[in-house]
């Protein structure tokens, strides 16, 4: 499986999906408490169109706080037309571009659990193809510090529902892919989709954790 190829696959469904936004849809809330879905989608272009020393920059002047540098720069892009955005974002789609020292898991997981960001408030229908939800499934259990709150994932085993996928050992933890992608990351809503005697232990984990604009 080419990664590439299916993180361009998903930039496009995503952007056929947004072209038929309202102006009310583009200014709902996310599921990023600091982001609006036109925000949401300004930060998956900024990496197409942000070159790395102006990201460089940007950190430099937020003092190394990767998330202030990046709310920063997102903020810029979301200056633009909606539908300017769209358009790059479909355009673009087949950019390879990978967070330094990151494989392209990474641009994989931010375009499907940003997707998920901006689909679960608008009720709009989409799920993401087995292998991919699977990739992402696994590069969160070895995710960097900060997309996964620190210590979420010890001793408990995760389990979907709608896909042949399990990771740990101890107390369970079941959902649907998209459900264990959403709690995972910090998005609390996603706790609501979760059974299992884990269930307590991971909520208090994530819920004592400050949910961050990542990944």
């Amino acid at each position: 499986m080419d990664l590439f190829e299916e993180i361009a696959d998903e930039r496009v469904t995503l952007a056929d999906q947004l072209a038929a936004l309202t102006t009310a849809q583009q200014a709902t809330q996310s599921l990023c408490d600091a982001w609006t879905v036109r925000d949401v989608v300004a930060h998956l272009v900024m990496p197409m169109e942000v070159p790395i020393y102006k990201f460089v920059i940007a950190m430099l002047m937020a003092g190394g706080n990767f998330d202030r540098a990046n709310q920063r720069l997102t903020a810029q892009q979301a200056s633009r037309p909606f539908n300017e955005l769209v358009e790059i974002l479909k355009a673009k789609a087949s950019v390879k571009f990978t967070p330094p020292g990151e494989g392209p898991e990474a641009p994989l997981t931010d375009v499907i659990i940003h997707g998920l960001d901006i689909r679960r408030p608008l009720q709009l229908p989409y799920k993401a193809p087995e292998q991919r939800l699977i990739v992402v499934l696994n590069s969160l259990m070895n995710a960097p510090k900060g997309i996964v709150p620190r210590g979420t994932l010890e001793g408990l085993r995760f389990q979907t529902t709608d896909l042949d996928w399990s990771h740990g050992s101890g107390p369970s933890v079941t959902g649907t892919s998209d459900s264990l992608l959403l709690a995972l990351t910090g998005r609390r809503v996603g706790l609501d989709g979760l059974s299992g005697d884990g269930v307590p232990t991971v909520t208090a984990r994530i819920s004592g954790e400050e949910v961050s604009s990542r990944p």
